[in-house]
């Protein structure tokens, strides 16, 4: 989810040829940007389907309101929502949409979070430890790593930033916080390279990352919302609409991965003679795992680590 000042999404072409056969020149075409962030594939997939009504949400005021800006000139084709993706049913409903067309989801943290230095979410610079994409609600990193028990740091540690050294790194945060409240990321990324043996510091970038992914995703409950958002964007889907996901880490892309193969896979028993309408897969793969071109990577190197996943619904739910 990277685009701001000479980024560009990421993507986008593939984005764009991926969903724009279920947006064709019919008036009631109606695709949701799920991760609306700046605006840049909303404004690609308006410009290449005339008349689709883009619906976008974000739970970031700042990203919605300067992509709200930047998206007033197809006026009343873009409707821009304050929300979680997670509630998209909801959404739509509100907005009277009982059926889509084409949904798109760009995971993870967006340019404009990681390049304002107040919002904490990178650990190149030192900022307050907040880390929320809707700084109007929930609890903030700061927050996480002085409240939590050592255990409950671990296991997000673990499960969310696959940090081998979990255990380590929590006791090490519980025992500094005594002397002092962690507050601002520079003094957290100190004590991870204090903490981790240094052989492991060699290899792997920064030893930070996989800690500030893991607080991240704490912080914001990303892979819950997944795990909510995509289903409800399926349901919502019309026959021949499409969903396409940009994941940047496997925890994400598993998710996506185990609920398209779960919908684009027969549910008929083992030894049936023949297949029934009920028991045929609701969802056909278009792509599985593709990742960036190098020319895409050279342009944004923020894309590298995407892989994105696309599916069409061939038939509705029984």
């Amino acid at each position: 989810m990277t685009e701001q000042g000479a980024h560009v999404p990421v993507l986008l072409d593939r984005v764009v040829e991926l969903l724009a056969p279920a947006l064709s020149e019919d008036e009631g075409r109606t695709v949701v940007d799920a991760t609306l962030g700046l605006g840049g594939h909303a404004e690609a997939l308006l410009r290449r389907s005339s008349t689709a009504h883009l619906v976008g949400l974000d739970r970031d005021r700042e990203a919605l309101a300067r992509a709200t800006e930047r998206l007033a000139l197809f006026g009343d084709r873009f409707t821009g929502v304050h929300a979680v993706y997670d509630r998209i049913a909801d959404v739509l409903a509100g907005l009277g949409i009982r059926r889509v067309h084409g949904v798109l989801f760009d995971l993870g943290v967006s340019s404009l979070q990681l390049d304002e230095a107040g919002r904490g979410f990178a650990y190149s610079r030192d900022a307050p430890l907040d880390m929320r994409m809707d700084q109007s609600t929930g609890i903030t990193a700061a927050e996480v790593l002085n409240t939590y028990a050592a255990a409950d740091l671990a296991r997000i540690l673990r499960r969310y930033g696959e940090e081998r050294f979990a255990s380590r790194i929590a006791a090490a945060v519980v025992r500094e916080r005594k002397r002092a409240p962690f507050d601002t990321s520079a003094r957290l990324v100190e004590l991870i390279r204090d903490t981790i043996p240094a052989p492991a510091r060699r290899t792997g970038g920064n030893p930070a990352k996989r800690t500030f992914q893991a607080l991240r995703i704490e912080v914001n409950g990303e892979l819950e919302a997944l795990e909510r958002a995509l289903p409800a964007a399926i349901d919502a889907l019309a026959v021949g609409g499409r969903i396409v996901v940009l994941s940047y880490h496997s925890l994400e892309d598993r998710i996506v991965k185990q609920l398209f193969a779960a919908r684009t896979t027969s549910t008929a028993p083992r030894g049936l003679p023949v297949e029934l309408p009920e028991h045929r897969p609701e969802l056909r793969l278009l792509t599985r795992s593709e990742p960036p071109t190098s020319d895409e990577i050279a342009a944004n190197p923020r894309a590298q680590s995407a892989r994105l996943r696309a599916v069409e619904r061939i038939r509705e739910a029984a």
